[in-house]
């Protein structure tokens, strides 16, 4: 487990090398369409606006107004059956129907290409976010290499400096011993870590 946490990730290069461009899919959509469809789609967006509505409601309203109020004689389509205004009505729903139909699928067809464009860059972004995952996950077992390694020196170097300083008290103790003389110094201060720093910062000042 150990080596499969500190193996190298995934070089960024390679990312950058495999990474595909990224698509114009609308564009791609648009170029991939025959007239028809985009009549059919342009017929479409134009039907399904309050421009249309307003276009057929001011339509209706004249046709009716002309043919209830002006003379009899005028009249080229009389109420109250006004089946030449049915009859224009009913071709018109029966040409839009298919044609907003066929509008609306290939409307599907761009939402689908987005769809699936989104998900592509969903899918690499997660691998991006992977491999930086990685990277760090990878430093981060090398920092903790590396304060392992600073700790196991310092606590060395700290053995050596006690055992160091033990060996000159004891040297120390033994010569006073064999001089039948007291130690004319503070014994515990010369063998203290801070002791022996202080001084050797003064000694370089």
């Amino acid at each position: 487990m150990a080596d499969a946490k500190t193996a190298p990730p995934t070089p960024l290069a390679h990312i950058r090398k495999n990474r595909k461009p990224i698509r114009d899919v609308t564009q791609e959509h648009q170029d991939s369409l025959s007239t028809l469809d985009k009549l059919a789609v342009f017929i479409t967006d134009r039907v399904g606006t309050m421009g249309f509505f307003f276009l057929i409601f001011g339509w209706t309203v004249v046709w009716l107004s002309l043919n209830l109020l002006l003379p009899a004689k005028w009249r080229f389509d009389p109420g109250m059956a006004f089946v030449f205004y049915l009859f224009i009505s009913n071709v018109i729903q029966i040409l839009l129907m298919p044609l907003i139909m066929v509008g609306q699928n290939v409307q599907g067809k761009a939402s689908d290409r987005r769809a699936q464009s989104d998900l592509e860059i969903n899918i690499k972004a997660e691998k991006e976010v992977e491999v930086i995952l990685e990277h760090l996950e990878y430093q981060n077992d090398i920092l903790m290499k590396l304060v392992k390694e600073v700790d196991t020196t310092l606590a060395a170097a700290i053995r050596t400096r006690h055992a160091q300083n033990e060996a000159m008290r004891s040297a120390i103790e033994g010569l006073a011993g064999k001089m039948h003389e007291p130690i004319p110094f503070d014994l515990d201060a010369l063998t203290n870590d801070d002791a022996i720093d202080a001084a050797e910062k003064d000694a370089k000042k």
